[in-house]
């Protein structure tokens, strides 16, 4: 690492609606994964920090939930911790689904954006599913209605405009010693990812099945002698029908989540892994304290 007069380091909350591509966008600028990606909406929950480092510059990136309207308890939750991340950070950027345009969930947080005094960065996604045409006059839209800093095209995906993004954000990041060990990516303990890793499988087996307010803990983490690692999971449904979906004929369905999760969980912790899932109906968990606060959340009291 540099000299400390010479270093930098500080925040970017990514913030977009649902499915913009802020956890691909994340893991892409890290270079691994440290947040899980789904086509399911709602899919990241917490707020998720990755942490990359651009020359002289630490910068931690906020991978944020989705914007949306909340309808239930557990929606404010992750909304609040949205606008939260967003609010504590050194800049922030906002990422829009070139193809979806200024729809009404992005013009709600143009519209909020625009009270939060930070330094603010478009950056539109996917931009190699839009004509050109269409993508210089939705950057004209969107800047007309809030004036940002900068604006990047790029594709989280196939990875496009990346390197120009990173370079621009550490310029912006305050001068100051990095938070972080040089070779940390993220500030996630291994139980909580191992428990998101999970919940990607499930959804990734059962889709539009499953809703999404199903959630995964981690009751267990033994180190073993060998080892290896032993690991215990629960996964939490509202109902019984949602039970049986995730178990599946004769246990099929959860025997090739496991195994799925299994190897990732392995890769990540770099260590032999013994999986073990198990599966609860907890009908009322969205309105449970703790299970908020297993998820980095706060309860929402009203």
């Amino acid at each position: 690492m540099t000299d400390e007069q010479q270093t930098r380091c500080g925040f970017v909350a990514l913030i977009g609606a649902p499915n913009a591509g802020k956890s691909t966008l994340i893991n892409a600028l890290v270079g691994t994964k440290v947040s899980i990606v789904s086509r399911k909406v709602q899919t990241t929950r917490n707020l998720v920090r990755g942490i990359v480092l651009e020359g002289a510059a630490q910068i931690i990136f906020v991978d944020t939930p989705g914007i949306f309207a909340p309808k239930r308890r557990l929606d404010r939750a992750m909304v609040t911790a949205a606008w939260g991340g967003a609010g504590d950070a050194d800049a922030i950027a906002l990422l829009i689904d070139a193809k979806k345009g200024l729809d009404d969930e992005n013009l709600s947080i143009l519209e909020r954006l625009a009270d939060v005094g930070r330094r603010k960065i478009l950056v539109l996604n996917k931009i190699d599913t839009i004509e050109t045409t269409e993508l210089l006059a939705l950057t004209a839209d969107v800047n007309a209605k809030l004036a940002f800093d900068e604006t990047f095209m790029i594709s989280a995906l196939r990875k496009h405009g990346l390197p120009k993004l990173r370079e621009k954000l550490a310029g912006f990041m305050p001068a100051g010693p990095w938070l972080y060990p040089e070779d940390q990516i993220s500030d996630a303990p291994m139980r909580s990812f191992a428990a998101e890793i999970t919940r990607e499988k499930m959804f990734e087996r059962l889709h539009d099945e499953l809703p999404y307010q199903t959630t995964v803990e981690t009751d267990l983490w033994k180190d073993m002698p060998d080892g290896s690692a032993r690991i215990e999971q629960t996964i939490y449904v509202t109902r019984d029908g949602h039970k049986k979906i995730v178990i599946g004929d004769g246990g099929k369905t959860i025997k090739s989540i496991g195994t799925a999760a299994r190897l990732e969980i392995t890769e990540a912790a770099e260590k032999k892994v013994h999986l073990f899932l198990f599966v609860k109906v907890r009908e009322n968990w969205g309105d449970d304290p703790e299970r908020y606060r297993e998820m980095g959340l706060d309860y929402p009291r009203n």
